[in-house]
C-alpha cells in the first residue's frame, strides 16, 4: 500500500500563528522529509541529503551569525574547495538569515529530487512555501554579495557541486560500480531457497510486484543492492584516515568501526560460531510466533516495565543472555520514577502481539514513510514543541531562539546520520551478509541439525526446539497430501500474507507452517530491505540519533520525562488489521527509544540478534562523535581540515608533481581514482621538506594523492588534476 505524501508543510504553511511556531528552517526540514516520503526508499540517499540540506541551512545562517563558524563555505572540505569573501552585513540580520536559507534549500531540493516519483507535490510544495514567504523564486543569481538570495542559490550550487565529487556517484543515480551477488535471487512467492550458493552471503529477492517500503511500484523486479559502495561516500565527523580500506574483485570497500565478521554457518560440521548463526536466525523465528493477538498475553508497555538497559553483551556468546529466546524482549527493567515529576510511570497494559507488530510498523521507515534517518528527525522536531523543552546547547547557557535550535540541532543530527550510512553501508557491503528469509528458509532446505539420529539431519540446518521448531510427523496437517513433506522442518511463526485477504480487516495470526516458506513480519511485495543485514541501519541510526539528542538538550529523558506516539485502534497497521485496541508508545529516554527500535527488526524478521547489538555500539560512538565535532563549529573553534603547510603543484599537471610538506625521509602515496580505486602505490622520498610525485601514465582527470604516516593513519590528502598531452 503506497503512503502518500502527509503534506505536513501545507498544514505549517495554513497555520494561523504560522510564523510564531516554527522557524523557517522548521518548514524547509518538513520539506525535506515529505521529498524523501514521495522518493525511492534509500536510507543512505536519504541520510546524505539531510545532511547535505542541513548544512545549506546552517551555512545560510553562520554567514550571518557573530558567534558560528560556516561548513563549507569559505573552506577546504575533504579537498574541495568552497570559495567566498564575506557578505555585506544587512540591517536585519534575521530576516537575511530565513531569506538564505529558503533558497539554499529550495535550489537544493529542486535539483536533488527532480528525478523523484514525487517530484510534482514536492515542487507545488517548495513553490507555495517560497511565495508564502515573499521571496522571487525567478530570481536564480548566486552572486552572493548582492543579497540573501543570491547567498542561498549560491550555496545550494556549492552543496551540489561537492556532492558530485564525494564518492556518491550522484551524477550515475548512485549506481553501483562494481559491487555482484553472490548468490541467485530467491523467487520469495514459492516455498523453498534451494539455489541460494553461500548461505552466509546476501542473496537478491525476486518479485512479481515489488513495492519499496516508500510505497513505490517496479513490477517484476529483484532489486539490487542499494550502496553496498557507500563506505568510499566523504564524511561528517568520521576521519577517512582511519578507515579500513578492504578489496574484492577489483573494487574498494572503506570501513568505519569495523566490527569483523558476523558468525558465519558451516555446513560441514556442528559446533562453534556456527551454533550461534543458528540460535540467531532461529530466535527471529521464534519471535514471529509472538505476533497474534488471539494469544490473550498481556504486558506492561510503559516506562515502568521497559527501557533503562545498562550495558550490552561483550561478545556473540553472550547474545543468549542479553534476548529472552521465547517470551520476547531484553532486559530492561523499566523506570522506578519519571524524574520530571518524582511519580511512578502510569502501566499501560496491552497485548503484547498488538505492541510487537506495532514496534515492527512504527519502526520500519518512520511512520509516514520517511526512512529511518529521516524518522529521527520527526523525532527531533516533536521533541523541539514541547513546551517543557529548555531550548540550551547541552541544557546550559542562555535560551536560543527557534531558528538557531533548529539549525544547529539539523546540522548536528544530519551529520550523524550521513556518517552512520557511511560506517554501516560500508560493513554491509564488505561482509555481504544473509538476511533471515534466506537463511532460515536455506536452513530448512538443509534439515535438521539438533540429532543425527533423527530424520532430515545435516549439519547446517535449523535446530530443532520443541513447541517452535519440529519436524513434520505423518499426520500432521502438513504432510500434504501424498505425505510428501514427512520429516521437513516446520515452525511456529507468523502464518504470512496468504492468510490475508482484506489488510482491512484480516490478521495472518501464528500457526505451524513450514519452515522453507516462513515470511517476515513484512508485505508480501516488500518481504526484506534490498541490502545485507550486518550490521542493523535502524540500530546504528537511532543509538547514534539518541546521543546526539541527549548531547543537545543536556539530558538523556524526553521532556517532561515521557515521549509518546499513539496508535489508534484497527488504523494504524497497513499489511494486516490492528492494533485490536488504543496502543501508545512511550519511552522515557532517547536511549529507551532507540533500544525499543532495535528491537522492533528482530519482530518484523529483518535482522538476527547479531545484526543489532554493534549497530548500538557503533552508533553510540558515531552519535558522540558527530555531536562533538557539530559543536565545534557553534563555538568558532573548529579544529583545521587541511594541512597548511602543504603544497602540490603544479596542478593541473601533465606527468609529475612536486610536494612541499613538512617531512623527512620515505613517505608512503597512494594515488586514488575519485569512486575510491586504488590506481597507484609510491615510495616518495623526502629531502628538505620536498618530495617528487610522478603520475605518468595516469588517466586524464582527478585523481586523489594520499600520504600516510603509518598503515592507516594520514599525513594529507590533495586532489590533483591529470591533463597530459
Amino acid at each position: 500500500m503506497k503512503k502518500a505524501i502527509t503534506l505536513h508543510l501545507l498544514f505549517l504553511l495554513f497555520s494561523v500563528h504560522l510564523q510564531s511556531q516554527h522557524s523557517v528552517a522548521r518548514l524547509w526540514n518538513e520539506a525535506v522529509l515529505d521529498g524523501i516520503r514521495g522518493d525511492l526508499a534509500r536510507p543512505t540517499v536519504h541520510a546524505r541529503n539531510l545532511f547535505h540540506t542541513s548544512l545549506a541551512m546552517y551555512d545560510a545562517w553562520a554567514a550571518y551569525s557573530e558567534t558560528g563558524e560556516t561548513y563549507l563555505l569559505g573552506k577546504t572540505v575533504h579537498g574541495f574547495t568552497c570559495p567566498f569573501t564575506g557578505t555585506p552585513v544587512p540591517e536585519d540580520i534575521r530576516a537575511a538569515q530565513e531569506e538564505a536559507i529558503s533558497f539554499a534549500v529550495y535550489r537544493l531540493l529542486r535539483h536533488r529530487f527532480a528525478g523523484s516519483p514525487g517530484w510534482r507535490d514536492l515542487f507545488y510544495e517548495t513553490d507555495v512555501l517560497m511565495d508564502s514567504l515573499g521571496y522571487d523564486r525567478e530570481n536564480i543569481s548566486a552572486d552572493y554579495k548582492c543579497g540573501p538570495a543570491e547567498l542561498g542559490n549560491y550555496i545550494a550550487g556549492q552543496v551540489i557541486a561537492y556532492g558530485l565529487q564525494d564518492g556518491s556517484n550522484e551524477a550515475g543515480g548512485y549506481a553501483n560500480l562494481y559491487y555482484e551477488p553472490v548468490n541467485p535471487p530467491l523467487f520469495v512467492e514459492a516455498p523453498g531457497n534451494p539455489d541460494i550458493a553461500d548461505l552466509n552471503r546476501w542473496q537478491p529477492l525476486a518479485f512479481t510486484q515489488f513495492i519499496d517500503q516508500s510505497g513505490n511500484p517496479f513490477g517484476n523486479f529483484a532489486p539490487p543492492f542499494v550502496s553496498p559502495e557507500w563506505g568510499r561516500v566523504l564524511p561528517f565527523s568520521l576521519n577517512p584516515g582511519d578507515a579500513k580500506i578492504r578489496e574484492r574483485n577489483g573494487g574498494p570497500y572503506w570501513l568505519y568501526h569495523d566490527p569483523g565478521p558476523p558468525p558465519y554457518l558451516d555446513t560441514t560440521a556442528v559446533g562453534g560460531l556456527s551454533e550461534e548463526y543458528k540460535w540467531g536466525y532461529a530466535l527471529v523465528g521464534i519471535w514471529s510466533a509472538l505476533l497474534d493477538p488471539a494469544d490473550g498475553v498481556l504486558i506492561d508497555i510503559s516506562p515502568a516495565a521497559i527501557g533503562n538497559i545498562t550495558g550490552y553483551p561483550a561478545d556473540v556468546f553472550a547474545y543468549r543472555d542479553f534476548y529472552d529466546l521465547f517470551e520476547g524482549g531484553d532486559p530492561g527493567q523499566g523506570h522506578a520514577l519519571n524524574p520530571k515529576t518524582g511519580q511512578p510511570y502510569a502501566p499501560q497494559v496491552v497485548h503484547r502481539a498488538d505492541y510487537y507488530r506495532v514496534l515492527a510498523e512504527f519502526w520500519a521507515d518512520g511512520p509516514d514513510s520517511e526512512t529511518p534517518p529521516g524518522h529521527w528527525f520527526t523525532i527531533f522536531n516533536y521533541v523541539s514543541e514541547q513546551p517543557e523543552l529548555s531550548k540550551k546547547m547541552r541544557g546550559q547557557g542562555p535560551t536560543l531562539d527557534d531558528l538557531e535550535w533548529d539549525v544547529k540541532g539539523y546540522f548536528a543530527l544530519g551529520g550523524a546520520m550521513h556518517d552512520v550510512a557511511i560506517s554501516v553501508w560500508g560493513i554491509k557491503g564488505w561482509y555481504d551478509s544473509v538476511r533471515p528469509v534466506s537463511a532460515i528458509r536455506g536452513m530448512a532446505e538443509l534439515g535438521q541439525s539438533s540429532d543425527p539420529g533423527l530424520p532430515n539431519y545435516h549439519p547446517g540446518g535449523l535446530p530443532l526446539i520443541p513447541g517452535y521448531i519440529e519436524l513434520i510427523a505423518a499426520g500432521d496437517l502438513l504432510q500434504g497430501q501424498n505425505g510428501e513433506y514427512i520429516n521437513e522442518i516446520k515452525m511456529k511463526a507468523w502464518r504470512g500474507p496468504n492468510f490475508i485477504d482484506d489488510p482491512r480487516t484480516d490478521v495472518a495470526g501464528v500457526g505451524w507452517v513450514r519452515a522453507n516458506f516462513w515470511w517476515p513480519y513484512q508485505r508480501p511485495t516488500f518481504v526484506s530491505p534490498p541490502f545485507a543485514g550486518y550490521i542493523s541501519g535502524h540500530s546504528t541510526y537511532s543509538r547514534a540519533a539518541a546521543e546526539v539528542l541527549a548531547a543537545l538538550t543536556g539530558d538523556p529523558f524526553f521532556p517532561g520525562g515521557m515521549g509518546e506516539f499513539h496508535c489508534p485502534k484497527n488504523e494504524f497497521l497497513v499489511f494486516e488489521d490492528g492494533p485490536s485496541t488504543d496502543l501508545t508508545l512511550q519511552w522515557a529516554t532517547y536511549r529507551d527509544a532507540a533500544d525499543q527500535c532495535s528491537l522492533s527488526r528482530i519482530y518484523g524478521g529483518i535482522h538476527p540478534p547479531v545484526d543489532d547489538i554493534p549497530g548500538r555500539r557503533i552508533g553510540k560512538e558515531i552519535g558522540v562523535e558527530a555531536f562533538a565535532f557539530a559543536e565545534q563549529y557553534f563555538n568558532k573553534i573548529k579544529a583545521p581540515r587541511e594541512v597548511s603547510e602543504l603544497k602540490v603543484f603544479p596542478n593541473p599537471t601533465s606527468c609529475a608533481v612536486q610536494i612541499d610538506f613538512a617531512y623527512e625521509g620515505v613517505m608512503p602515496v597512494k594515488v586514488y581514482s575519485p569512486d575510491g580505486r586504488l590506481e597507484r602505490e609510491l615510495s616518495v622520498r623526502f629531502a628538505g621538506n620536498r618530495g617528487f610525485l610522478n603520475l605518468d601514465g595516469l588517466a586524464n582527470g582527478l585523481h586523489i594523492i594520499v600520504g600516510f604516516k603509518g598503515e592507516k593513519e594520514r599525513f594529507f590528502e590533495r586532489k590533483v588534476v591529470v591533463q597530459a598531452n
